[in-house]
């Protein structure tokens, strides 16, 4: 178990540290230079939530299935390892149902302070 605690503390520095510099190197978080008002503002806003939902949580999540599945399978019948996987399923569940929640709040929020192009992830 401290294994995967190291691994996955290693790839979540990973992502914290160089995704952020691959995804927005090339066009920046914002596309002004000059001027900066309340549009920008929002989809300032908009690009970050949608950073971390689509490029961070989800492929976290993915992960960490992966890792409750693996745990699953090789539990070998034991009760104590097969109810720390269930557990970690339901966690992970649980975490995206607050992160969606999360994000339907700030496109909420958004689209009533008038930012009209917080689409579903952007599109």
């Amino acid at each position: 178990m401290k294994k995967i605690s190291k691994v996955l503390i290693y790839v979540s520095m990973f992502m914290f540290f160089i995704m952020p510099v691959i995804s927005f190197g090339a066009d920046g978080l914002v596309a002004c230079k000059d001027n900066c008002g309340w549009n920008e503002l929002m989809t300032l806003i908009n690009t970050v939530i949608t950073f971390i939902l689509t490029k961070l949580a989800l492929p976290i999540a993915a992960v960490m299935f992966a890792v409750a599945g693996i745990m699953l399978l090789t539990s070998g019948g034991d009760p104590g390892k097969k109810t720390k996987a269930k557990e970690l399923f339901s966690g992970v569940a649980i975490g995206l149902v607050i992160i969606a929640a999360a994000w339907l709040i700030v496109h909420t929020i958004l689209s009533m302070l008038g930012y009209v192009d917080a689409g579903f992830f952007g599109f």
